[in-house]
């Protein structure tokens, strides 16, 4: 792995992913979203990269916070993770995921549900990118 100072965001999403497998694999489904975000902030230590739990994200309008969040994981500045132990993902998480890149200026996040039958992963960005 590269210095997480020039990971790209490519690379640092390709070792969240690898992460989120392995916490998959000895956890399997079933537990609460909190023990799985526990279980992944030893997996980002052990890889040494930045990050932050339970950000808080204001909501201006006007200039007035208007509303508050806590983001589940920001890596290296660059990455919102959002964490989700359910059946399966709705767009209710996606539009979570997408509000919390629009109100920091994070350009990417990416969804992981650890509850469903298959581990589920969805990239969303900040603004809409044809790929």
């Amino acid at each position: 792995m590269k210095e997480p100072d020039v990971i790209t965001t490519d690379q640092l999403i390709s070792e969240v992913i690898e992460c989120a497998k392995r916490i998959r694999r000895q956890l399997g489904p079933g537990f609460l979203e909190k023990v799985y975000k526990n279980a992944m902030v030893v997996e980002l230590r052990k890889l040494k990269l930045n990050f932050e739990t339970e950000k808080l994200i204001q909501v201006l309008y006007d200039g007035i916070v208007v509303g508050e969040y806590r983001t589940d994981i920001i890596v290296e500045g660059k990455l919102i993770l959002e964490l989700k132990a359910t059946q399966d993902l709705s767009i209710a998480n996606e539009v979570q995921l997408v509000n919390y890149l629009t109100s920091t200026g994070i350009d990417d996040g990416l969804l992981i549900n650890f509850g469903s039958d298959k581990l589920q992963f969805k990239r969303k960005y900040r603004i809409y990118r044809k790929l």
